[in-house]
C-alpha cells in the first residue's frame, strides 16, 4: 500500500485510541464478549482459512524455506480456538486497568496531585506465524483501550484475515464502540511505513524470531517492547529431587520445543548424584543432548537441549547472566538459601524456583492472555499483559497555585499522601 494509504490508516486509529481512552467498561466487555461468541460461531470458517496456509506451508517446509517449528505455530486447532476464546472471556472478567488511582498526594492545602493509569494510544504489533496472536492482542488491546494495527506472517495471510473479519463483525454489532480501533496490514512495505510513523504509533511489539526484533529496533524511532529469543536455563543443583529435576527439565524441552519459553541450555551441579538417570530419561524422550556446543547463546526451538557440568552455584549464575536471552531460567534445589541467592542474582524477566520454564506465559500468569513477552527493563517485563498495556498520568487539581510562593516562602509544601 502506499504510504498516504498507511498515512490515514494512522490517522484513523489514533482518532480511535482518544475515543477508547474514555469508553465504558461495559462496552468494552461487551465487545470482548461479542468477539469470543463470533470466534466460536465462526470457527469451522476459520479453520478453512487456516488449511490453505497449512498446505501451501507444507511446500515451504519440504524446500526448507520454513522451519517445522514455524510450521507448527502456525496450526490453528479446537484446543488453541478453545484457548483462545476463553483467552478472550478471561481478559473480559479482569478489572478495569484504566482510571485507577495508583497515587494521591496532598502538595500543599488545596492543592492535591493524583497518579493515574491510562491507555498507551496506538500499538502496533508485528508477528510471524501465529494467527491466535491477533485475538489475544485484539482483547488485551480493547480491554486496556488502545486502539491496534496488525501485521501478522504472511505464511498465515489467509487465518489472519478471517480472524480479523470474525473480530470486526463482532465489533460492528457493539453499539458505542469506535471504528478504526482495530485494523490490519499485510506487505513488508506496510511495515515500513509503519515504523516511520512515531507521530501516530505509540508503541511497537514484535513477536517473532531475532532477526525481525533487531530490524525493527534499527530502523524505527517509536519504543519498541519485546525480545529478540528465547534462550532459556535450568541449572540442577547438588541438593536437587531427582524426579522433580527429570519432570521439569522433560516438561520444559519436550512439552512444546518451539516455544520461546522451552529451556535450551542444561546446567547440572557437579555433585547432582542423578546426572546419568536424568540425561538417560532425557534422551528417552526424544531429547538430542548437546556437549560444550560452539555456541552458548542459541535456540534451538527443537528437542535439542545444550548440557555443561559447572563446580558451582556462583559458576551456573554466572554462565547464565552471560549467555541467557534474559527470558526465563530456572533452578532445581532442595536448598532454600541456594534458591534465594539464585532468585535474586539471575538477571532475567522470570527466574524460577522448581518450576518448569514453561510457566511463562501471560495466559498462566492469570493475565487472560498476551502481547508478547518482554525482557526490557524499562515500563514492562515478563510475559505483558493489561498492565503493561498502560501508562499513567499525573493531574494537578490547586486554587490558583503558583510556583513563585513556595519559591519566595509565603507557602510550603506538607506532602501529604492522601
Amino acid at each position: 500500500m502506499e504510504e498516504s494509504k498507511f498515512i490515514e490508516i494512522a490517522e484513523k486509529a489514533k482518532a480511535a485510541s482518544k475515543k477508547l481512552a474514555v469508553l465504558p467498561t461495559n462496552v468494552k466487555d461487551k465487545a470482548l464478549v461479542n468477539i469470543a461468541q463470533s470466534l466460536n460461531e465462526n470457527s469451522e470458517y476459520i479453520f478453512e482459512a487456516n488449511k490453505k496456509d497449512l498446505d501451501a506451508a507444507k511446500f515451504l517446509v519440504e524446500s526448507g524455506e520454513l522451519s517445522k517449528s514455524v510450521f507448527n505455530r502456525l496450526k490453528l486447532d479446537e484446543n488453541k480456538m478453545r484457548d483462545m476464546v476463553q483467552g478472550i472471556l478471561d481478559i473480559s472478567n479482569l478489572e478495569e486497568p484504566i482510571g485507577k488511582v495508583l497515587l494521591k498526594r496532598q502538595l500543599d492545602e488545596g492543592l492535591v496531585l493524583t497518579k493515574i493509569s491510562c491507555p498507551i494510544g496506538v500499538l502496533g504489533i508485528i508477528f510471524e506465524a501465529r494467527p491466535d496472536v491477533i485475538s489475544q492482542i485484539s482483547a488485551l488491546a480493547i480491554k486496556s483501550s488502545n486502539a491496534v494495527i496488525l501485521k501478522g506472517g504472511k505464511e498465515a495471510i489467509n487465518t489472519n484475515k478471517a480472524i480479523m473479519k470474525v473480530i470486526q463483525d463482532a465489533l460492528d454489532k457493539t453499539e458505542g464502540f469506535p471504528k478504526d480501533a482495530l485494523s490490519q496490514i499485510f506487505s513488508r512495505d506496510d511495515v515500513n511505513s509503519m515504523l516511520k510513523m512515531d507521530k501516530y504509533v505509540d508503541l511497537i511489539i514484535p513477536r517473532g524470531g531475532n532477526s525481525l526484533v533487531k530490524f525493527i529496533k534499527e530502523n524505527t524511532k517509536i519504543p519498541v517492547l519485546g525480545h529478540a529469543d528465547g534462550v532459556c536455563h535450568i541449572f540442577i543443583d547438588e541438593s536437587a529431587d531427582k524426579n522433580k529435576a527429570i519432570k521439569i527439565v522433560i516438561d520444559a524441552k519436550t512439552q512444546y520445543p518451539s516455544a520461546c519459553n522451552s529451556v535450551e541450555t542444561l546446567l547440572v551441579h557437579k555433585d547432582f548424584q542423578y546426572r546419568e538417570e536424568l540425561l538417560s530419561s532425557l534422551e528417552n524422550a526424544g531429547v538430542k543432548i548437546v556437549s560444550n556446543p560452539n555456541e552458548w547463546h542459541k535456540e534451538y526451538s527443537d528437542k535439542i537441549l545444550a548440557y555443561k557440568l559447572v563446580d558451582s552455584l556462583d559458576e551456573a549464575i554466572e554462565h547464565i547472566n552471560e549467555f541467557s536471552s534474559g527470558h526465563t531460567d530456572a533452578i532445581v534445589t532442595e536448598n532454600n538459601k541456594n534458591a534465594e541467592i539464585f532468585l535474586s542474582t539471575v538477571d532475567s524477566a522470570g527466574v524460577y524456583h522448581n518450576a518448569s520454564t514453561r510457566f511463562a506465559d501471560g495466559f498462566r500468569y492469570g493475565f487472560g492472555a498476551e502481547v508478547g513477552i518482554s525482557t526490557n527493563k524499562t515500563h514492562a517485563r515478563g510475559p505483558v499483559g493489561i498492565e503493561g498495556l498502560t501508562i499513567y498520568k499525573y493531574t494537578l487539581q490547586g486554587q490558583g497555585d503558583i510556583v513563585k510562593d513556595y519559591v519566595e516562602g509565603i507557602k510550603k509544601f506538607n506532602h501529604k499522601d492522601l
